[in-house]
């Protein structure tokens, strides 16, 4: 590889070794000297336009997240105890030291919390799919599609938000979209209630009969982004013949230095350095599963921790990473799986997670189970602090990003699917005001926010989306 001094390098530019190819950040060189680079303002073409020059639509990056369960908040005592929806609606609202929120205060400005929406295509409608709401409401989430109930081939649903987002717009990029996971979703054939577990197990479906797989390893995804240029074999001799994938693109790196600006060196190292940092810190959890030791979660990959903080922190780096160079642009990622009984002892709860959310209604109980819910959310702050950390250009991630996390149950208790919790984080290039509470009429769907978030990204051909009935204002008094 060479460069000109003086000379513009391509925005998809790529560090290359056996096995190995590490993309670039976005860099001063890779704008033509003298242009001016585009500015946080997306419009509504925002995504269209990645690694163009002055007058283009930076990309919107879109990242969806399902959190399974539903939040305490979201039975009636718990809502009137405003554990997820605050009391005020509109800019003055306040989150209280119990809400599922409250980790994320810092960012109130970049939050959109949007209450009151209902996920009915995530309900029963014949008498056989009564009881089975844990084994469908995942494919319902970003699809708002009722899925059909078969353990056969013959699955169907829907086309997923993100999924309609990547095919027009992350088809520029090495992976159009990227989908990750927390808990395992290798069980395969069929689930309880007579659903196939592809609808457990995937939030991101391609087209209706498609469900897309979700990688639960971080060494799988570190060796996605920057492993792809080999076999299997060839990434794992890599691994015993090297202390970093680095080692292999370190001539490139030399070469490349010498010929950027020194606020584009210090970029470089910087990012760099993230990726090594990451690197050990996936090393080092395959080294203490792999040292006979026991395991808080037998039979797990080796490269999963056991811990869900450090897992998901790990998930979140590879998001950021693989944004920043702009790899992808569509991310989703499923936080849990449905019916699932892990403990998070770091919530300071022992019960499982399934166990908990069946609280009974007691005021007791719903408060133990608020605890779960509150760390597992919380974990969200380090995700933001990092995107707001991470430039892309002259803006930050958070302000390039749409983040949607929710969930298509309610009352997990009563397995409802109503007063679902959603709420949209980031700028997405101007497209986004935050620092709001929006409150449903009641009978709202979830679908027409969706259909709403689709317009701000530029599907704006989309009629509809799911059940919509409409769009839903997200503007204040709108």
């Amino acid at each position: 590889m060479h460069f000109l001094t003086g000379r513009t390098i391509g925005r998809r530019t790529f560090l290359r070794g056996a096995g190995a190819t590490v993309a670039l950040p976005l860099l001063d060189a890779m704008f033509p000297a003298g242009r001016v680079r585009t500015g946080a303002g997306g419009g509504q073409g925002a995504g269209a336009g990645a690694g163009r020059v002055a007058g283009a639509d930076p990309p919107t990056r879109l990242i969806c997240i399902e959190e399974v369960h539903g939040v305490a908040g979201c039975n009636e005592w718990g809502e009137a105890q405003h554990l997820f929806a605050p009391a005020t609606v509109g800019r003055d609202f306040e989150l209280g030291d119990e809400n599922v929120l409250k980790a994320l205060e810092p960012w109130r400005e970049h939050l959109t919390i949007v209450s009151n929406t209902d996920v009915r295509m995530a309900e029963a409608f014949e008498a056989q799919e009564v009881g089975g709401d844990h084994f469908r409401s995942s494919a319902v989430f970003l699809t708002q599609s009722h899925p059909k109930q078969t353990q056969g081939s013959d699955i169907f649903c829907g086309t997923s938000l993100d999924q309609l987002h990547a095919q027009r717009f992350g088809q520029e990029t090495v992976l159009p979209s990227l989908q990750l996971c927390i808990e395992r979703t290798d069980k395969g054939g069929g689930c309880d209630y007579n659903y196939s577990c592809s609808y457990t197990d995937s939030i991101s479906w391609s087209s209706p009969t498609t469900p897309l797989p979700m990688i639960r390893s971080p060494r799988t995804a570190f060796d996605m982004l920057f492993g792809a240029g080999g076999s299997a074999e060839e990434r794992a001799r890599r691994r015993r013949t090297h202390g970093s994938i680095l080692d292999w693109v370190a001539e490139e790196v030399a070469g490349l230095r010498r010929e950027l600006g020194a606020q584009d060196r210090r970029r470089v190292d910087r990012y760099l350095d993230s990726v090594r940092e990451l690197e050990r810190r996936i090393e080092r959890v395959e080294a203490r599963n792999l040292s006979g030791e026991e395991r808080e979660l037998p039979g797990a990959p080796p490269g999963v921790p056991d811990s869900f903080s450090e897992h998901m922190r790990l998930m979140f780096d590879l998001q950021v990473l693989a944004l920043e160079t702009d790899s992808t642009r569509v991310i989703a990622f499923k936080t849990g799986r449905d019916a699932s009984n892990r403990t998070f002892p770091e919530s300071g709860s022992n019960r499982g997670f399934h166990p908990a959310s069946h609280h009974g209604g007691r005021e007791r109980a719903i408060m133990e189970f608020n605890k779960i819910c509150r760390y597992r959310t919380g974990q969200m702050a380090y995700f933001l602090q990092r995107l707001e950390e991470t430039m892309d250009g002259d803006a930050s991630l958070l302000d390039r990003s749409m983040i949607v996390w929710g969930s298509p149950m309610g009352d997990a208790n009563l397995h409802n699917h109503r007063r679902c919790p959603l709420v949209v984080m980031g700028g997405a290039n101007g497209q986004l005001d935050g620092g709001v509470h929006l409150r449903a009429e009641s009978g709202t769907p979830m679908a027409n926010v969706f259909t709403s978030l689709l317009h701000r990204l530029g599907h704006d051909d989309l009629a509809g989306f799911g059940d919509s009935t409409g769009e839903f204002s997200l503007a204040v008094g709108g």
